[in-house]
């Protein structure tokens, strides 16, 4: 996984996390949703450049 996507895919996740919270504050369920739907994408994300990492070691 190039740094570059790593750094964005932890971004995704902080930005959900932080997204989700405030929507638990607020009481906001719109925002605790798209919270938890940024927090799926950073870890789509990993998984997707995890399995390009075991195909460039396994070459």
């Amino acid at each position: 996984m190039s740094a570059e996507d790593r750094v964005k895919a932890i971004a995704k996740n902080v930005e959900g996390k932080a997204q989700e919270a405030l929507g638990k504050v607020t009481g906001d369920q719109g925002d605790q949703a798209e919270g938890k739907a940024k927090q799926g994408e950073a870890s789509t994300r990993h998984a997707v450049e995890d399995g390009k990492d075991a195909v460039k070691k396994s070459s």
